[in-house]
């Protein structure tokens, strides 16, 4: 489906919660692999504005689409997991 631009291995997995905190993330990642925000946008089927405003915090939405085709050009993914706080209140 979409074509990342470097074949890398999994990362760490990062506790991110917030749409910001990914966005930070993923600026994090495209600079490790130094790359443009240019590259990653033209490979993703975003634009770099909107690449730029993910990383800067300064979306309140993303597709997820988009998400995940920015996500993927950079060797990244999402992996779900139950957060801690709500197995206790489970319990």
């Amino acid at each position: 489906m979409y074509r990342s631009i470097i074949g890398v291995p999994r990362i760490r997995k990062l506790g991110v919660t917030t749409l910001q905190e990914l966005g930070c993330q993923v600026a994090a990642r495209r600079k490790q692999l130094g790359l443009k925000q240019i590259d990653v946008a033209k490979t993703s089927g975003v634009t770099a504005e909107l690449l730029s405003r993910f990383e800067r915090g300064h979306l309140s939405e993303l597709g997820s689409r988009k998400l995940i085709a920015v996500l993927s050009a950079l060797g990244m993914e999402i992996s779900l997991s139950t957060a801690p706080s709500f197995m206790s209140e489970e319990g």
